[in-house]
């Protein structure tokens, strides 16, 4: 029997399995990083153990480390989570080596599925080895992990090497394992996939689809169970191939099955030996906890003759710090506040007033609605995303509500080229046009007792703010009754958290919060500016400024100043969060500066180069 838990892993993955062991009465361990000492994971669980430095590859990716801190806390059992060391056989060896019981597959499973590579040929299928324009487009992958890291779209054949380049160094940053490998890339087909859960008495249950087609950088963003629109065949057929590769392997344990569908067919991609990040719309649509299934399949319960009967329909929305508008740039920064409305689930490693740092991947959360339909499902989750509290850095919630109110996706007819062709749309600002009126209002609150009012008219006051890329400019007025506005405007009431304005005859009401300069008015964030701009923050025309805070891991060879460049060239790469950003020259012209090298650490807003137009 299973007593306490170490998870091998962090953020949201290791509070979900922290939750199932608690209900379940085993005790918990953490493992931790330098950057994440106070971090949400590490202060839920019963034990935290520190595994000094930053990096992954200095921490997570530290199997040794790991087994050491579980025999250390007294933990009897790992479970890896998803991503690091989850598809690692060698940790899993060392693991079951050490005595401790292996919440996963064999070893020998893991071995066989956990390469795509491998995997592929025990399906019958070869990678692509000498890549000619005949065969592009065509898609770079890590043969470890998932997520979407190590993973490049390549369309024409002279940026073969520098993706081939760039994927192995993310898979190696990621996983520890720079191998990649090329096949042939699917335009716009479906990304459906099968869970499966088995036991060591050769039970193996196929637990429905899921659709994960709403992708950016190949990794998911929107998922639902089951996946809509596939006959009843085609659903077969994939349970049945995915119970087959489960068998093929002897597989124990949960896991997951990947297609891409395309003109009726599924194509098989890979088998992730882990639980995946989307497993909860399986659990709300069978009813099922599969933490605690692969808590009981590891202590060898069998699984019945049959799994649950589906029920309904589950979508869930991966909330991530990053800003889509900018080539889903993360973000870092104070989470001041996280909150959704009741009947959501949300699953998540922060919360309010923690730090979102660099080092890691930049998912926030994953909010989870659950109906008797499709539809109720969905709008469900979009009001509730709509409607929730999300005070801190930027994120993707308003391009999730937009997403899942879209007309192709309300009708099913989503697939994985989504976001190539809607993303302009769906990034496109919307900013309250009262929202700073609001905010000024809020700040003035109380002003006028101060200083009294006087019987002639007072002259307006004004407050600037940035919004959404944009100054905006408010005037309003202390009188007699109280705060007045322009433009029509009635002010019904104003404190220094919630204003009503009457507009139009209609009467809204806009909650606020303030945090330093920042202001967040109800879904709507501004930045308060001083009265007269900072004449010194100013940079040449072709300044290229750092989008994020991270690492410098690549400058294009032989660049430098004085070098001629194309609009669209890659300068340089920086890696943050886990994944690679490319940098490329905005304009045809002249690099005439270059202020960084390889190694080198960034902030945001630092400046990386300067390209002169021609």
């Amino acid at each position: 029997m299973i007593t306490s838990v170490l998870v091998a892993n962090r953020g949201e993955i290791a509070c979900r399995v922290f939750r199932t062991c608690r209900d379940l009465g085993i005790r918990t361990v953490a493992v931790h990083s330098d950057a994440d000492g106070h971090a949400l994971h590490a202060r839920v669980a019963d034990t935290a153990v520190r595994l000094p430095g930053a990096a992954p590859a200095d921490t997570y990716l530290r199997g040794d480390l790991i087994v050491k801190a579980a025999l250390a806390s007294g933990a009897d059992a790992v479970h890896p989570g998803y991503g690091f060391l989850s598809e690692n056989a060698g940790f899993a060896r060392a693991v079951l080596d050490a005595g401790l019981v292996w919440i996963g597959p064999p070893p020998d499973a893991i071995e066989a599925m956990a390469s795509k590579t491998r995997a592929k040929r025990l399906m019958g299928l070869k990678p692509l080895t000498d890549v000619t324009e005949d065969d592009l487009p065509v898609l770079v992958k890590a043969a470890a992990g998932g997520g979407g890291r190590g993973m490049r779209v390549v369309r024409h054949l002279a940026d073969l090497d520098a993706e081939l380049a760039a994927a192995r160094a993310e898979a190696a940053s990621a996983f520890g394992d720079g191998e990649v490998f090329v096949e042939p890339y699917v335009e716009n087909g479906r990304h459906v996939e099968v869970q499966i859960l088995a036991d060591t008495h050769g039970t193996v249950w196929p637990l429905g689809t899921r659709d994960c087609s709403l992708q950016r950088r190949h990794q998911k963003v929107v998922e639902e169970a089951p996946a809509p629109g596939l006959s009843g065949e085609l659903q077969e057929e994939m349970s049945a191939l995915a119970v087959r590769a489960a068998r093929a392997v002897d597989y124990v344990g949960a896991g997951t099955v990947e297609f891409l569908v395309a003109d009726g067919r599924a194509h098989f991609l890979e088998m992730n030996t882990r639980l995946q990040v989307e497993h909860p719309v399986t659990e709300a649509v069978f009813g099922l906890d599969l933490v605690a299934e692969q808590l009981r399949v590891a202590e060898g319960h069998p699984l019945g003759d049959a799994p649950p009967r589906a029920r309904g329909h589950a979508v869930e929305a991966r909330l991530y710090a990053e800003d889509p508008s900018r080539a889903w740039s993360p973000q870092t920064g104070r989470l001041h506040r996280l909150s959704v409305p009741e009947g959501i689930r949300l699953d998540t490693g922060y919360t309010d007033g923690d730090d979102i740092g660099v080092h890691y991947d930049p998912m926030l959360a994953k909010a989870v609605a659950h109906a008797p339909t499709r539809t109720e499902a969905v709008r469900k989750l979009a009001s509730a995303l709509e409607r929730a509290v999300i005070h801190g850095p930027v994120t993707n919630r308003d391009l999730l509500v937009r997403s899942l109110r879209h007309p192709e996706f309300t009708a099913a007819r989503m697939d994985t080229g989504f976001y190539d062709r809607h993303l302009p749309d769906l990034t496109e600002p919307s900013p309250d046009p009262h929202a700073p009126l609001a905010a000024a209002l809020a700040d003035a609150h109380g002003r006028s007792r101060f200083g009294g009012w006087r019987n002639v008219p007072s002259q307006p006051q004004t407050k600037r703010y940035a919004m959404a890329g944009q100054e905006h400019e408010v005037r309003y007025r202390h009188s007699r009754t109280g705060l007045e506005a322009d433009g029509g405007v009635r002010v019904v009431h104003a404190d220094a958290h919630l204003v009503v304005l009457e507009v139009g005859g209609l009467r809204r009401k806009f909650e606020v919060a303030r945090y330093g300069d920042r202001i967040h008015v109800n879904n709507t964030a501004l930045t308060a500016l001083p009265r007269f701009p900072d004449p010194t923050a100013q940079h040449a025309p072709g300044s290229l400024l750092a989008p994020m805070p991270g690492t410098v891991v690549r400058v294009t060879d032989g660049l430098a100043a004085g070098t001629p460049v194309k609009a669209g060239d890659p300068l340089l790469w920086l890696e943050a969060m886990k994944m690679q950003h490319k940098i490329t020259a905005p304009v045809t012209g002249t690099l005439t500066a270059l202020s960084v090298v390889p190694g080198q650490q960034v902030e945001p807003g630092m400046l990386l180069a300067v390209v002169t137009e021609t």
